[in-house]
C-alpha cells in the first residue's frame, strides 16, 4: 500500500475512534433522544456515518449490496428514527458495527482505492481513494452532531 493510502487509513482509523470516545458516555436510552430543535438522534447519527462510507463506495463502483439498501431507508439522507422498525440496528449493534467498518472497508477496497470508474452524476468522484476522503469530512459532521445533541440531552 502507498504512503498516501496507509495515512489515509490511519485518518479514517482515527476520525472513527474519535466518534466511538464521543460515543463512551451515551447510553441505549440517551441514544434515541431527540432533543428539541433536531431531526435525528444519536442512534440516527451513527447508522447514517456507517452507511454513508459504503453507499458512496458503491455509488463510485455501481456496485449494490441489499443490506446497504436496507439501512438506506433507515439511515439514508432524509430519514429520521421514525423511519426504524423493529429491524433497525441497535445503539450497541452500530457501535460494534462502526468499531469494525475501517478495517472491513480495507479489506474489501485497498486493492482497489486507485482504480478509476466513471464520475457518477451527481458529483466528481472517480476513485475509491476519493470518496473515502469525502467520508472522513462527512463523518466529522456527524461527530459534531453527535456531541450538539449530547449537551441538549
Amino acid at each position: 500500500m502507498k504512503d498516501r493510502q496507509v495515512a489515509l487509513f490511519q485518518s479514517l482509523e482515527t476520525y472513527r475512534q474519535y466518534l466511538l470516545d464521543d460515543l463512551e458516555d451515551v447510553t441505549e436510552e440517551m441514544a434515541e433522544i431527540i432533543p428539541n430543535g433536531f431531526r435525528n438522534n444519536v442512534r440516527w447519527n451513527m447508522g447514517h456515518t456507517y452507511l454513508d462510507q459504503y453507499l458512496w463506495i458503491l455509488s463510485v463502483t455501481r456496485e449494490t449490496d441489499e443490506k446497504m439498501e436496507t439501512f438506506n431507508k433507515w439511515f439514508g439522507f432524509g430519514t429520521t428514527p421514525a423511519n426504524f422498525t423493529e429491524e433497525t440496528p441497535t445503539y450497541s449493534e452500530l457501535k460494534e458495527m462502526l468499531q469494525n467498518q475501517i478495517e472491513d472497508i480495507k479489506k474489501r477496497y485497498a486493492h482497489r482505492l486507485e482504480e478509476e470508474y466513471q464520475p457518477t452524476s451527481m458529483e466528481h468522484y472517480t476513485t475509491i481513494e476519493q470518496v473515502l476522503v469525502r467520508t472522513a469530512f462527512h463523518e466529522g459532521m456527524h461527530i459534531q452532531a453527535i456531541n450538539d445533541i449530547k449537551r441538549c440531552i
